[in-house]
């Protein structure tokens, strides 16, 4: 599918985008849903996401988890994601999406919480199991895991744990956070 050319503006303000983004499949998708701004909303990443079939047999992603998505890599706080941050998102949800379907062996879009546990700890989170409780009440549904939950289930532990580590100096596993940290730190993600 070619959508270049799809009615949005120069990236960058570079006549026809950033120097080798044409030529980048990914463009196309983007270009298609960015609109006017050259970003995309979360509305416009579950859009994009519905219409490549990204979640393929699986729900489509719900515009919470969108707007989790893009928070993991807002770094400029727009609430939006340009393209190379898309394109970041495309690559991670990619990998999210081949480890959801190696862990779920019976393909049936689910994993139970044994396999969200050892899912967890093969992408190297160290979980206590009080923890590990914790995610599965969050992200189950009748015990059972989408991947719509998982890939909300990850990008909130991918970005807690950048947070986290950014205040643990010595990394050593602890960290100081004053309580209105602490609540920006959880709420903008």
């Amino acid at each position: 599918m070619n959508f270049q050319g799809y009615g949005a503006p120069a990236a960058g303000g570079y006549p026809g985008g950033f120097p080798g983004q044409q030529q980048d499949p990914l463009y196309g998708y983007f270009t298609a849903v960015a609109g006017q701004d050259g970003q995309v909303s979360a509305e416009e990443l579950q859009t994009c996401l519905t219409q490549a079939n990204f979640s393929g047999g699986y729900r489509p992603f719900n515009i919470e988890t969108c707007r989790l998505m893009i928070s993991m890599l807002d770094r400029d706080m727009s609430c939006s994601m340009g393209f190379n941050e898309f394109k970041e998102l495309w690559a991670v949800l990619s990998g999210w999406k081949q480890h959801f379907m190696s862990i779920d062996r019976d393909a049936s879009g689910t994993v139970d919480p044994q396999e969200m546990s050892q899912a967890m700890s093969s992408m190297g989170y160290r979980l206590s199991p009080q923890a590990m409780n914790c995610i599965i009440k969050r992200y189950s549904s009748n015990g059972k895991i989408s991947f719509d939950d998982y890939v909300a289930c990850c990008v909130k532990l991918r970005s807690l744990t950048d947070v986290f580590r950014k205040r643990d100096q010595a990394q050593q596993g602890v960290a100081t956070f004053q309580y209105d940290d602490f609540i920006q730190c959880t709420m903008s993600i």
